[in-house]
């Protein structure tokens, strides 16, 4: 299948590492190896940081004049795709561009990954808020990558008066495994300095709001033995490693990528409260280097982290439900060993690059239906 892509969030060669380029390169990898031809159809980031309608207008404006030259290119090269894909768009990053081009080719269009805050509809998000659903009404198929961001979309199909189960499906996350050894033996029981391990990075907001929870939830465990390396830099590192005791702590700073997927096997345990992460990657990664986890129950965390399974959930933000968790872990070495071989497993049956790409290639084909029977039911009229 030709599937022309583009993901206006943050274009797959932005400089700046995320999550969301992450994911997007993901589903680019996956589709390739579902044998599909994707061709990044335009490199346009509608994302802005502030809003107001003629900002937004203009952004609107740049994205029409991108989708007729990229059209008028196509046409010239006599290319035609098959289905446009669109990755991550909300009331910051609408997709203006996807939906004029699918109409101008006739052909599907496809999100996945779409948020909706119905309290942008007025106001300084308002032109971004219509942009975005505007291509969600357009959309054949539209993918969330959890149950909890699938959920708020459902009242977009409320007010439009159409049946979700016709369009909305969800794609749980994945990784490439390949770069995570799998084990050749069984890993040992920790004992006695429990290792623990977080990943994050040191900003404002939910990312140091975490870092507070767990630095409160390990002073109510200074009874126990543990070390915690962190990894991770930022503007507030000072203020976040003030909060913990100086000798229980290794501090490594921020890391590429590939080291920091060499410090997940020698450590015994994962924390993170993970304070509004949609999944959070070093959950996955972590999971997948044979670690339990210890993490807060936010958004599409418990759709990874299989609480009594691969690791224990406290509720978002719950300093003391996080200290007691730990605990229950810190105080059975047989059981951390448990979780880590159970998610490794976990991770290798359901979170696979080969299982994202079955599900991915699920979902476009569902896509690619219900445009036929629109367009047959648009041909009967």
């Amino acid at each position: 299948m030709k599937i022309a892509f583009t993901a206006p969030m943050k274009p797959l060669d932005d400089p700046t590492p995320s999550g969301d380029r992450t994911m997007g390169r993901l589903i680019v990898k996956a589709l390739e190896l579902g044998r599909h031809n994707v061709r990044t159809a335009t490199r346009f980031r509608a994302w802005r940081k502030d809003g107001g309608d003629a900002a937004l207008l203009s952004v609107k404006s740049a994205a029409l004049q991108e989708a007729e030259r990229v059209g008028d290119a196509w046409d010239q090269e006599g290319y035609r795709p098959d289905i446009f894909l669109t990755y991550h768009l909300y009331h910051k990053a609408p997709d203006w561009i996807g939906p004029a081009l699918a109409d101008r080719f006739g052909v599907p269009y496809a999100v996945i990954e779409a948020s909706r805050a119905r309290k942008r509809r007025t106001g300084p998000w308002a032109v971004g808020f219509q942009g975005a659903d505007d291509a969600l009404a357009r959309a054949n198929g539209i993918a969330a990558l959890h149950d909890w961001d699938r959920d708020r979309l459902l009242p977009f199909f409320e007010e439009t008066e159409t049946d979700p189960a016709q369009r909305l499906r969800t794609v749980l996350p994945f990784l490439d495994l390949s770069v995570f050894a799998k084990p050749h033996s069984t890993r040992p029981i920790p004992q006695p300095l429990i290792k623990l391990l977080a990943v994050g990075m040191m900003r404002e907001g939910d990312k140091t709001a975490s870092y507070e929870v767990l630095a409160a939830a390990l002073r109510q465990l200074s009874d126990l033995p543990w070390h915690l390396t962190i990894i991770g830099d930022g503007p507030n590192r000072n203020a976040i490693l003030d909060q913990f005791p100086k000798d229980r702590i290794t501090w490594l700073g921020a890391l590429p990528p590939e080291q920091v997927i060499a410090e997940y096997p020698k450590h015994d345990l994962f924390v993170w409260p993970a304070i509004r992460e949609s999944f959070g990657f070093v959950l996955l990664e972590a999971q997948a280097s044979g670690l339990g986890v210890v993490a807060g129950d936010a958004l599409g965390v418990p759709e990874i982290v299989a609480n009594g399974s691969t690791g224990l959930l406290a509720p978002e933000g719950d300093a003391p439900a996080f200290s007691e968790r730990l605990r229950e872990l810190l105080t059975d070495p047989e059981r951390i060993r448990a979780f880590g071989e159970a998610a490794r497993a976990r991770m290798f049956a359901m979170h696979s690059l080969d299982a994202g790409a079955r599900r991915l290639d699920a979902f476009l084909n569902c896509a690619l239906d219900h445009y036929k029977r629109s367009s047959d039911r648009s041909g009967d009229l």
